[in-house]
């Protein structure tokens, strides 16, 4: 199996956890006298077998990652990590931006006016510069996914 098929089954165990849980929540209580809509206790197990499944994928694709060399010197898991990084940089360099938008709406002279402290086109240009970075770095992740052979048990 490919480390990307494995992705996706954890993806989609993900979802069925989430999914049970929802379930389990419609049918832990009912009404004196009537029946849940689905048995809680095959709910919990049908839980607990994919709660096991998303554990070994878990494991399974750390390994690999762990392993897996992206570029000479870098393994999968410092490119998530460097992605994650990228990703994060973006998101805050994006909120100062916003922050520091300045809109005028004064109706008398008397009203405080605003000056942004930041030089906007420069902040811009480096969100751009990060978000070039990000998309490189993972299409050469998702490259990878669907080249790396998972290491198994």
């Amino acid at each position: 199996m490919k480390l990307a098929e494995a992705l996706i089954n954890r993806a989609d165990a993900q979802k069925r956890i989430q999914q049970l849980r929802e379930r389990l929540t419609r049918s832990a209580k009912v009404q004196e006298g009537e029946t849940p809509p689905e048995d809680p206790t095959e709910l919990l197990s049908e839980m607990e077998r994919t709660l096991a499944e998303l554990t070994r994928l878990v494991k399974q694709i750390n390994r690999t990652n762990a392993v897996t060399k992206l570029e000479s010197e870098m393994t999968m898991t410092e490119a998530l990590a460097e992605r994650d990084a990228f990703a994060l940089k973006r998101n805050v360099l994006t909120a100062l931006v916003q922050a520091a938008t300045v809109t005028q709406s004064r109706f008398s002279r008397s009203e405080v006016k605003y000056f942004s402290t930041i030089n906007i086109h420069d902040i811009q240009k480096q969100i751009d510069d990060v978000a070039r970075r990000y998309r490189e770095l993972d299409s050469r992740i998702q490259e990878m996914n669907w080249q790396a052979d998972l290491i198994e048990d």
